[in-house]
C-alpha cells in the first residue's frame, strides 16, 4: 500500500518535469498523510496537463456524506477495471500524483522500521492515480483522489509486498490522455519501470504524520 509520502521539490522543477506552463507555490511537505490535499496533474478540458490540489482519499460521487463511508487512499491495479468505484475513473479520470519519495514500514516482530523510498536520481515522479468530483446537495464540490498500488518490485520486496504504481516519465502523456478510454492500455502503463529505487531507513519521527519536518527523510 501507500500511506505516506513526501514532496519537497520546488514548483519550478515540478512544472518542468510535467510540462506545465506554471505551477503555484507548493509548501515543502515531508510526511503527507491521507485526508490532506496533494499535488496532482490531470488533463483539462482541452486535453492539456493542468495542476490540481486533490484530497487524498477518494470520495465516491454517489456518497451522500463525504465524512461517512469508505474513502480509499489506495486502489489495487489488479482490480480497478472491475470495481464500480474505480472502473469509470480508469477510463475518464486518471491523474498523476506528484511525489519525490514515499514511506513504507518493515515489520520486525512488534517493531516497525520506517523507510523512505525515492528514485536513484532524486527527481520528482508521479504515482498513477484516479480522481473524482463529488457534488453536494447545496452546491458543494470536493475533488479527491486515490493512489494505485501494485505488486512490489524486487527492490521493494525487501520490506513489503505492495508498492505505489510509479509512472514511467515516457508514459505521463498517455496516462493522462482523455482520448484513451478503453482500459487495456492504461493498465499496461502501470507495468512499466520508472527507474531504480533507493531505500533509506529513516528516523521514527516519520511514524507520526504530525511530524512534517525535513528530519523525517534523513537516513539513520
Amino acid at each position: 500500500m501507500c500511506g505516506r509520502f513526501s514532496l519537497a521539490t520546488p514548483a519550478e522543477a515540478i512544472a518542468e518535469r510535467f510540462n506545465l506552463d506554471a505551477t503555484p507555490p507548493i509548501q515543502p511537505r515531508y510526511n503527507i498523510a491521507p485526508s490532506q490535499p496533494v499535488a496532482a496533474i490531470r488533463a483539462n478540458a482541452k486535453g492539456e496537463p493542468e495542476f490540481a490540489l486533490l484530497l487524498w482519499g477518494l470520495i465516491p460521487r454517489w456518497s451522500k456524506d463525504p465524512n461517512k463511508g469508505p474513502r480509499p487512499i489506495n486502489a489495487r491495479a489488479e482490480t480497478i477495471a472491475e470495481k464500480p468505484m474505480f472502473k469509470g475513473l480508469l477510463r475518464y479520470r486518471r491523474c498523476a500524483i506528484v511525489a519525490d519519495g514515499f514511506y513504507e514500514w518493515k515489520k520486525e516482530g512488534n517493531r516497525k522500521r520506517p523507510y523512505h523510498i525515492h528514485l536513484e536520481n532524486h527527481r520528482p515522479f508521479a504515482f498513477a492515480g484516479l480522481w473524482e468530483l463529488w457534488n453536494g446537495p447545496n452546491g458543494e464540490e470536493l475533488e479527491s483522489c486515490t493512489i494505485i498500488t501494485t505488486a512490489a518490485n524486487a527492490t521493494m520486496q525487501q520490506i513489503h509486498s505492495r508498492m505505489p504504481a510509479i509512472l514511467s516519465p515516457g508514459n505521463y502523456t498517455d496516462w493522462l490522455d482523455p482520448q484513451i478510454q478503453e482500459t487495456a492500455k492504461p493498465l499496461q502503463l502501470l507495468q512499466a519501470d520508472a527507474g531504480p529505487l533507493l531505500l533509506n531507513e529513516v528516523s521514527p519521527l516519520a511514524n507520526n504524520p504530525r511530524n512534517d519536518v525535513p528530519e523525517c527523510i534523513n537516513p539513520v
